[in-house]
C-alpha cells in the first residue's frame, strides 16, 4: 500500500503544471495540424465519391503507416523533452522512497501521457471527418474503395484488403494504439536513460537516432539505398519487419497470414524486452546518479 502511495505521489508531481506547460500546448497544437494534413487525404476520396467513413477509420489511416508514426514520434520527443523531471525536490523524494518506485512512477507518467495523447489524436481525427463518419463497427465504402483499388497506395493511405479481413475498425484502432504506446514507452525510456547518463542533449539525440534508425529501415527506403530489385522486396520487408522498432509499431507491417512477419503479440514482446533492458539500465544509472546534479551544483 505504501509503495502504491509513494509511486502515485511521484506521478502526481510529474503532472504538476503539465497542462499549463507551453511545450505541451505546442505539441498538441502541432499534433492537431499533423492530423489535419494526414486525414485530409481520406476526406478527399470520401468527398469525391460522396461516401461515408467509420468514425475510427481516419485515425487508422492517419497512423497506420511508418511515415506518419515517425512524424508522431518526433512530437513525442518534444512532449517528453524534460524526462526525467529533475528539480530540487527530487532528491528529497528519492531519500523518502525506493529508487525503483520513483522509476516506476516515470513509467506510469509516460504511459498516462501517451494514452492521453493517443485519445486526443483519435478525437481530433474523428472530429475533423465527422461530417462523413458513422459510429458502427463495420468498414466503410470509402475503405473498400481505397483497399480494392490503387487509390490507397497512390495516396499513401494504409487501407488494405488484409487489414480489413483481419479485424474490425474498433479492434484495428485498439491494436494500433497499443503498438504506438509500446513504441512511445521505449522511445521515452531511451531518452530518460541517456538524459540521466549524459544530459538533455544526449537524450534528444538518442530519441532522434531511434526514430531515424526506424525510418532508414523502411523496406522501400532501404531497398533504394542497397539498390535491391523488385523481386527482392519480399526479403527486405521480412528483415526490416523484425529488426526495425518503427516497423514493429506499424500495423500494416505484421503477419496477417500472408507474410512471414511478426504478429502483433510478437511485436509487443519485442517492445517489452527493449523496455525491460532500458528500465534495468536506467535503474543502474539512477543508483550512481549524483544528487548535486538535480540542483545544478558541481
Amino acid at each position: 500500500m505504501e509503495a502504491m502511495k509513494q509511486t502515485a505521489t511521484a506521478v502526481r508531481w510529474n503532472f504538476l503544471g503539465f497542462f499549463k506547460n507551453s511545450r505541451v500546448i505546442i505539441t498538441f497544437l502541432f499534433s492537431f495540424i499533423l492530423c489535419f494534413f494526414l486525414s485530409d487525404r481520406a476526406m478527399m476520396v470520401a468527398d469525391y465519391y460522396d461516401s461515408s467513413m467509420q468514425a475510427l477509420e481516419p485515425f487508422i489511416w492517419t497512423f497506420g503507416d511508418a511515415t506518419s508514426i515517425l512524424l508522431c514520434s518526433l512530437l513525442l520527443i518534444l512532449l517528453f523533452l524534460d524526462l526525467p523531471k529533475f528539480s530540487p525536490f527530487t532528491p528529497y523524494m528519492l531519500l523518502r522512497m525506493k529508487k525503483s518506485r520513483w522509476l516506476l512512477a516515470q513509467f506510469f507518467y509516460i504511459f498516462l501521457v501517451t494514452i492521453l495523447y493517443m485519445v486526443y489524436v483519435i478525437l481530433v481525427t474523428s472530429l475533423l471527418c465527422m461530417k462523413k463518419t458513422y459510429p458502427g463497427n463495420i468498414w466503410s465504402k470509402t475503405a473498400a474503395l481505397l483497399a480494392y483499388s490503387k487509390m490507397g497506395k497512390d495516396l499513401s493511405i494504409p487501407s488494405t484488403v488484409k487489414v480489413m479481413e483481419s479485424a474490425s475498425p474498433f479492434s484495428c484502432s485498439l491494436q494500433i494504439m497499443m503498438l504506438l504506446v509500446c513504441y512511445a514507452l521505449t522511445l521515452s525510456f531511451l531518452m530518460l536513460l541517456f538524459q540521466m547518463k549524459s544530459g538533455k542533449k544526449a537524450g534528444i539525440g538518442a530519441g532522434l537516432f531511434y526514430s531515424l534508425f526506424g525510418f532508414l529501415l523502411n523496406p522501400e527506403i532501404l531497398a533504394k539505398i542497397l539498390h535491391k530489385d523488385e523481386y527482392e522486396m519480399f526479403l527486405m520487408r521480412r528483415i526490416t519487419g523484425w529488426i526495425s522498432p518503427l516497423n514493429h509499431a506499424t500495423y500494416g507491417m505484421h503477419d496477417f497470414g500472408y507474410d512471414v512477419l511478426p504478429s502483433i503479440g510478437q511485436s509487443c514482446m519485442v517492445f517489452l524486452i527493449i523496455l525491460l533492458i532500458l528500465a534495468f539500465l536506467s535503474f543502474y544509472t539512477l543508483k550512481k546518479y549524483n544528487f548535486n546534479s538535480f540542483t545544478g551544483e558541481m
